[in-house]
């Protein structure tokens, strides 16, 4: 597979016509932050793949990684979908429309929906398990030893994170904040509690004491 000609932290990103058009999306329809972030997300994913001794695919863990957010902006805030679904989907429709085979738009599919669910990537597919990984390295700094300080310096300076926490916190309360229901048992309802004055987070034991059933 064709890739950059000047690796990072000795990663090379893909660039092949599919991962240059995703790029190409991704920074049209976003804003410098969730873009940044994404490249980061490919690029600690794919050096936390080596260090697990991963086979994976590149250009599918890239598209993952860039479209993993996507579902924060501002024209799916009315979809009542959670934001890591209405991600996936664009990925899907992004990839098909290429002729994608379906078992790479399943992987993408599934490492986009599950990038939030702790717990359950690590012993899925590489490019779903990578994609969370990824996101927990840039994100709450799981395994955040793993990667050497000459790497991570690298990747930081390629694709800085100035005030990242505050910012990326900031992203996910807009585009979580119009669909309340949709951070119902997952760690946005956090996220909420936090930043959106009178959010209240759904009770799981009181939704099953409360269903219709009659014992």
């Amino acid at each position: 597979m064709a890739s950059g000609p000047s690796p990072v932290a000795d990663v090379r990103v893909p660039d092949t016509r599919l991962a240059v058009e995703a790029t190409e999306l991704v920074r049209d329809t976003t804003g410098e932050l969730v873009y940044h972030h994404s490249r980061r997300v490919y690029l600690f994913g794919a050096l936390q793949g080596r260090r697990r001794a991963l086979s994976f695919d590149p250009e599918l863990l890239y598209i993952g990684a860039m479209f993993h957010d996507l579902g924060l902006g501002e024209r799916f805030r009315s979809s009542g979908r959670r934001f890591e679904v209405d991600s996936a989907d664009e990925a899907r429709r992004f990839l098909r429309s290429r002729g994608v085979p379906e078992d790479g738009v399943r992987r993408v599919w599934t490492a986009i929906a599950l990038h939030t669910t702790p717990g359950i990537p690590a012993f899925m597919e590489p490019e779903v398990a990578l994609v969370t990984a990824g996101v927990e390295y840039d994100v709450l700094g799981i395994g955040y030893e793993d990667v050497s300080d000459a790497d991570r310096d690298a990747i930081v300076a390629l694709h800085p994170r100035p005030d990242f926490k505050r910012r990326i916190l900031a992203a996910f309360t807009e585009g979580v904040r119009p669909k309340p229901e949709t951070a119902f048992g997952n760690v946005k309802a956090d996220v909420l509690q936090h930043y959106v004055p009178g959010f209240e987070r759904g009770d799981f034991v009181r939704t099953v004491l409360d269903s219709p059933w009659p014992e």
